[in-house]
């Protein structure tokens, strides 16, 4: 059996003995912060997968458990002195645990419902219809609490409503502009199309002020992240191939993505997933090249109107998403559309790249060691007086304004992208 495990790691086992267990992950894991127990941060998760492929451990639930206990923020990865890539190697275990144990029961279910996107779409559509009976909206924020217990939420947490429309039925497959000069596809992700509507709807009216056709292809879906990170890479090469495949049949100058970690997947993941299959990674790497982060497509390359914008008076901080600052390394655009619009104060938080505990689908598990995280990211947000806290993940938006209304704190939450669509509306009136 030992040998067996063995063979699930050994493409890894070079990587995984790379790690000298100096100790640098503990003072960056923001899980090992509150715990203070070695299986949380990344040196005791590579010493547990060392055991197995030395034949010493099996892979059993508490190795699956261990494993998981990980909100996939990469901050062990950007401190690692030997350059090991921990979150990659975490992943590594998630999936070998899959492969030995199968998906636990309720990620098989989430991820069958996931995997038929025409019963996932219509299942979110409900929600958004028959939401208000089961949530009660809070006053001033996009916002709202369940009404009852539900399976799975904690009975306090603070989540956002599904939209009463999806993004994308709000919108033709192509939004044209008044002067096109390039057509771009927009990912619009799960979070944007089925909750946070807002934001896509800044996207594409951000485009289009810049002379930009956005195609929205009606057959896109999850990313795949969510069934990645968790260990299911078939799952997760299904998802990718649907999206590639979907994408290749419009002629598009560009992709972009208003989600970290949605642009990670294309950028990074996609790629990755292919390595076996060389005409499916050639099709990958070529859509990777052309896709972008919002913020970075709209500084680096439609090198955004600076002309049509108004004044927006706000004081704004900004939260740096753990797969922007860390994935795809995208920080100074944000910010360099943030200070572009008049009337903006920006305020630097201490820590603004600090996970804010949400890490996808942990935060559902482990909501209150995932508040405990969160607090310490709302603490920091308190101390800059901002009125706004600015960021770049769906998610993060949803845990940290859930943070803020635990704490009692007047914050907003938006997307960069919403600020600089109130600039250029700000200007038109």
């Amino acid at each position: 059996m030992a040998m067996e495990y063995k063979k699930l790691l050994a493409d890894v086992e070079d990587a995984v003995a790379n790690c000298m267990k100096c100790g640098n992950c503990q003072e960056v894991c923001p899980i090992y912060k509150e715990v203070r127990i070695e299986p949380a941060v990344a040196r005791g998760k590579i010493a547990l997968m060392e055991a197995v492929l030395n034949g010493g451990l099996d892979i059993t639930a508490g190795f699956d458990k261990k494993m998981a206990l990980c909100v996939s923020c990469k901050a062990c990865t950007a401190k690692c002195p030997c350059g090991v890539k921990a979150d990659e190697l975490i992943i590594r275990g998630r999936q070998a645990a899959v492969a030995v144990r199968g998906l636990h029961p309720v990620k098989k279910a989430v991820f069958s419902l996931l995997k038929n996107r025409g019963l996932f779409d219509f299942s979110l559509r409900l929600a958004g219809m028959f939401g208000p009976l089961t949530f009660k909206k809070l006053p001033g924020r996009l916002a709202q609490i369940s009404r009852f217990p539900m399976p799975g939420l904690d009975r306090k947490r603070i989540t956002a409503p599904f939209a009463a429309t999806p993004l994308r039925g709000q919108y033709p497959e192509t939004v044209k502009a008044a002067q096109s000069k390039l057509r771009v596809g927009f990912f619009t992700g799960c979070t944007i199309n089925y909750i946070y509507t807002d934001i896509g709807q800044s996207v594409i009216n951000v485009l289009k002020a810049n002379d930009i056709d956005v195609v929205l292809p009606k057959l896109q879906h999850c990313c795949g992240t969510p069934v990645y990170v968790n260990g299911d890479v078939e799952l997760a090469k299904i998802f990718a191939k649907h999206n590639i495949e979907t994408f290749e049949n419009y002629k598009l100058d560009y992709i972009v993505a208003a989600c970290g970690s949605c642009t990670e997947a294309w950028k990074t993941e996609y790629p990755g997933l292919f390595l076996d299959d060389p005409a499916m990674k050639q099709r990958a790497d070529a859509l990777a090249a052309k896709t972008y982060e919002i913020s970075q497509f709209l500084v680096d390359i439609a090198k955004f109107r600076r002309d049509g914008l108004g004044e927006v008076k706000v004081s704004v901080t900004m939260h740096d998403p753990c797969h922007m600052a860390r994935g795809i390394k995208v920080t100074s655009q944000p910010r360099e559309l943030l200070k572009a619009i008049p009337g903006v104060e920006f305020i630097e938080m201490k820590d603004p790249s600090r996970c804010c505990g949400a890490g996808g689908s942990f935060s559902l598990a482990h909501y209150d060691l995932a508040r405990q995280i969160n607090d310490r990211k709302i603490a920091d947000i308190a101390s800059t007086g901002a009125s706004i806290v600015a960021t770049g993940c769906g998610l993060c938006r949803m845990h940290i304004t859930d943070g803020l209304i635990q704490n009692d704190k007047p914050q907003e939450v938006l997307h960069t992208i919403q600020l600089l669509d109130k600039a250029y509306q700000a200007r038109n009136k």
